[in-house]
């Protein structure tokens, strides 16, 4: 009776770490395959423990310039992808104009459409533009379909601000430009930064309009897709090992911070 009475209790964490741990569970598995060291070509069955690959994570022919290439791509996408998404953001929020809710439920196409029915349109659009398909119309593409992330991430930001604190600001006669970078940015800042993560994340996984609109330029995404045909070496899963670890530690170090942030606040408002 008692374990019944500690069950429904804790039923809510319980199923929260179930589903924690089966959505890393395919990390855990490429962690451990990381050292595995296979007989053939295909790293799908444990041989024996080996740190070879880690030793040498370039050592497969053309795997760390095309990551590279995805890491630049989906830098310079994150960078268009959130300065047009925040500045969307704010006009559809803050400003009142012709075509707003068309325009607002437009910038929910991309998310709402399939993959595949967007890279095709984008192909089609750099075909007729006579476009030279590579690093450019990826860029293009990666950051188009960015944009609505971002917009949906900051909109709701923006939307939960109290539009009274940059009043205050400016009847402490600050200007326009000293209220937004003072008051409104650090506000916004948050959901800023999740869309940008979100849009990095995004830009650095996609395949499918990626393979529609990079011609003869491979992104690791791509890499990974054509050596599964022949091979899978051990470094992808070394590179995705990687990967994996700094996104935990950049979101271990915003939690640090932010912790930390709150500290000092509420110690500033007890010695005031």
């Amino acid at each position: 009776m008692a374990f019944v009475n500690w069950l429904k209790r804790n039923l809510v964490v319980l199923a929260g770490l179930l589903t924690l741990g089966y959505l890393l569970l395919p990390n855990v598995v490429v962690t451990v395959f990381s050292f595995n060291a296979p007989k053939g070509r295909f790293n799908y069955e444990w041989q024996r423990f080996s740190t070879n690959a880690w030793k040498d994570p370039c050592g497969v022919s053309g795997m760390c310039g095309s990551l590279s290439l995805s890491l630049q791509i989906a830098v310079w996408a994150t960078i268009g992808a959130t300065t047009l998404g925040t500045m969307i953001a704010f006009a559809l929020v803050r400003y009142r104009f012709r075509a707003r809710g068309a325009v607002n439920a437009l910038i929910f196409l991309p998310m709402a459409m399939p993959e595949v029915v967007m890279a095709a349109s984008l192909l089609t659009l750099f075909l007729n533009m006579g476009a030279r398909l590579g690093f450019w119309t990826i860029l293009i593409a990666h950051i188009m379909f960015c944009l609505s992330f971002v917009v949906t991430a900051v909109k709701a930001r923006v939307m939960s601000m109290d539009p009274r604190l940059e009043q205050a600001a400016q009847d402490l006669y600050a200007g326009p430009a000293q209220t937004f970078l003072r008051v409104t940015l650090p506000i916004a800042a948050p959901g800023i930064a999740a869309g940008a993560l979100l849009a990095f994340a995004l830009s650095f996984d996609d395949f499918i309009i990626t393979n529609f609109n990079a011609g003869s330029t491979v992104t690791f995404p791509m890499f990974v897709w054509g050596s599964a045909q022949r091979g899978t070496p051990v470094q992808i899963n070394v590179i995705g090992t990687a990967m994996f670890v700094v996104a935990v530690l950049l979101v271990l170090a915003s939690m640090a911070v932010g912790n930390r942030r709150t500290k000092q606040k509420a110690q500033a408002l007890v010695g005031s």
